[in-house]
């Protein structure tokens, strides 16, 4: 096990890509801060879940991505259970789908300040104690439209370019410090966030469900396949490894050839 002894804080990580992520995670040995949102019972169920299936302890943080003190909050936490935060991972995302001109501002403000403000406040938490200690690995969830842009999505495109700018920027700060930073650039992957922007999209462009898989998510994927969650936790994984020690201020995409293009 690669990760024994490491403490890593995975946002969003209640479902989907930040799941797969803390799961693996935990199979090469890490202790895991969660976080993310969904029914009470079910998230003890997963956090539990994880402890029993791979023997390392798990807690829950509640953080609320909107604020920049929760996710101070947060990462002390990891900090206070386990002795240090040694991986971060900025995965939470929100979607929302409209033509700009209809766009509401809160809508705007609510995707900026959790795909992109919160991991600036994560980041900035959690790197003295990374510098410290001279080793850490921050991992940012981009997506392919940190690299390219797709029409009704001004905000989370915005966001996803922003991610791959603040990457870049914090990878040259902390180069002399053993800490890398990096950002995965998933295509469509099939989550909840994915499947819960289909029918906006239906509206937004008056198609049927299936046109929408079809015809605009794998359209853009030449793959014409969807990526796994585990897919991008195994990408996770080898980032966090001594392999990639001189891998910093990457953008990985992982998205069938969407961005070959």
């Amino acid at each position: 096990m690669t990760l024994t002894s490491k403490t890593a804080v995975i946002t969003g990580s209640t479902s989907g890509i930040g799941l797969a992520i803390a799961r693996a995670f935990a199979k090469e040995g890490a202790n895991i801060v969660l976080n993310g949102l969904g029914d009470e019972a079910e998230i003890e169920k997963t956090r539990a879940g994880i402890e029993t299936e791979f023997g390392v302890k798990a807690v829950y943080s509640p953080a609320n991505m909107l604020k920049a003190d929760e996710i101070e909050e947060m990462v002390r936490l990891g900090e206070r259970s386990f002795g240090s935060v040694d991986i971060l991972v900025n995965n939470a995302g929100i979607q929302f789908v409209s033509p700009v001109e209809d766009f509401p501002v809160e809508k705007w403000d609510q995707i900026i300040a959790i795909n992109l403000t919160s991991a600036f406040h994560a980041i900035r938490a959690a790197v003295p104690g990374m510098k410290a200690r001279g080793w850490g690995r921050i991992i940012n969830t981009a997506s392919a439209h940190s690299l390219v842009a797709s029409p009704f999505k001004s905000a989370y495109v915005a966001a996803k370019h922003g991610i791959a700018g603040l990457t870049k920027t914090v990878a040259l700060e902390v180069a002399t410090h053993g800490i890398t930073v990096n950002c995965i650039s998933p295509g469509y992957v099939w989550t909840p966030l994915v499947e819960r922007q289909i029918p906006d999209t239906m509206k937004a462009r008056g198609l049927t469900k299936e046109q929408v898989i079809n015809d605009v998510l794998l359209e853009a994927q030449p793959t014409k396949q969807f990526v796994t969650v585990d897919q991008v936790a195994s990408l996770a994984v080898f980032l966090c490894s001594d392999a990639a020690s001189q891998m910093s201020g990457a953008n990985l995409s992982m998205d069938g050839g969407w961005t070959a293009k």
